[in-house]
């Protein structure tokens, strides 16, 4: 049974890199592709037009991450060790129609501001939007890459330090870890789990670390207090299910499951709302056919998954029995970086100015069910999915 409705290979193929593609975002309204490469650029692409809308060079080292932040801004991480959060460029009808040959380095963006971090560890920040106008912002610790802070946006202010720091962190634990026993943060996510005693959730950092392991971090103080030498945090729990440093992790969009990757021929999902069972592991590992994977995504409705691997291949898997859903082939190199679209019914932008550009209900269905991957071949390729309803 076929992948997509047309054969198994890209519908589109964007080739506005010339070097290794790191980083994906797509926006939630599915209109705009954001990519990073290795040497520093940023380029976001147009999903009506496939044309470029801005091409800059964000950083003077690999871009680690990209994402907007809020309606307005876009925010970069860099292993230059710093994060810019930049004015979010929008496509003009002069770029859709005259398309990348207008571009020149000119159609850099405005940068707003920019701090200074830790990038020794490769490990891409994590961002948490509280409203419109603010957020949280995790990354490792400007010190000890094993460790990790919590910044405030656009205060730019460090609320949590050093979270991961197991002598002054509350556990149950008795084997006297301390917390650069695990080596260096390879992956991270900051999220909210929802609670019955904390109206807005708890908040929460999960860490997946140099020696294959994965810990749950919660925060034990009262929103908005100040924290140190990671205290006021406890750890909930520990899971080790890989032989190798995890490569890559993402969480589910209601953040009731995460999934890992690595070296090994392994993926580990980890169930997020088990408690604070010290005991039972949450973690659970599945066995594949395949080493060497550096890429995973969820999709939204958290029932299919995709690993990018080193061999270029891209697999897709029901991420409740990780029965395979089957697999795509066209990267030449180690596919990096893979990202779903939205559901369709996130209300797209209309176009302005230009009736011709508006989709049919279709066209935007056809586009919620994208997959974007990219790779080592700096080229992003765009693949159009089936729904899958029948074989999982």
């Amino acid at each position: 049974m076929s992948l997509t409705e047309t054969p198994p290979s890209p519908i589109h193929v964007l080739r506005t890199h010339k070097d290794p593609v790191n980083t994906l975002f797509c926006s939630r309204d599915n209109d705009k592709i954001y990519s990073g490469d290795a040497k520093g650029r940023i380029v976001i692409s147009s999903t009506r037009s496939l044309r470029p809308i801005a091409d800059w060079l964000a950083h003077t080292d690999s871009i680690l991450g990209v994402e907007e932040l809020g309606q307005s801004q876009i925010i970069t991480h860099g292993r230059d060790n710093k994060i810019h959060v930049w004015e979010r460029p929008e496509e003009s009808v002069a770029i859709r129609q005259a398309g990348a040959a207008t571009l020149a380095e000119s159609s850099a963006p405005t940068l707003c501001y920019s701090m200074d971090v830790n990038a020794l560890n490769y490990c891409r920040f994590s961002l948490l939007p509280l409203n419109e106008n603010s957020a949280l912002l995790a990354v490792p610790n400007l010190v000890e890459s094993s460790l990790a802070d919590v910044w405030t946006l656009p205060s730019r202010q460090r609320l949590h330090a050093a979270i991961g720091n197991s002598q002054n962190a509350i556990s149950k634990f008795s084997d006297g870890r301390a917390g650069n026993k695990t080596g260096i943060i390879m992956a991270m996510r900051l999220f909210h789990l929802p609670s019955t005693s904390v109206a807005n959730g708890e908040l929460c950092l999960l860490c997946a670390y140099e020696d294959g392991g994965v810990v749950l971090h919660r925060r034990m103080v009262p929103e908005g207090t100040q924290t140190i030498e990671g205290r006021g945090w406890e750890i909930m729990w520990r899971s080790k299910l890989h032989v190798e440093s995890v490569m890559a992790m993402v969480v589910a969009k209601d953040n009731s499951f995460a999934l890992t990757v690595s070296a090994d021929n392994l993926i580990g999902k980890y169930d997020l709302t088990s408690g604070r069972s010290e005991i039972a592991s949450p973690g659970t590992v599945f066995r594949t056919k395949h080493p060497g994977n550096g890429a995973v995504a969820i999709r939204d409705d958290g029932r299919v998954c995709a690993v990018g691997g080193w061999d270029g291949r891209v697999r897709l898997y029901s991420t409740k029995s990780f029965k395979s859903l089957g697999t795509l082939v066209h990267h030449k190199q180690a596919c990096q970086a893979l990202t779903f679209t939205s559901p369709s019914d996130v209300r797209a932008h209309e176009a302005v100015g230009d009736d011709e550009e508006d989709m049919t209900p279709q066209e935007k269905l056809q586009r919620s069910r994208w997959l974007i991957t990219a790779g080592k071949d700096a080229r992003v390729s765009i693949w159009g999915l089936m729904s899958f309803e029948k074989r999982l």
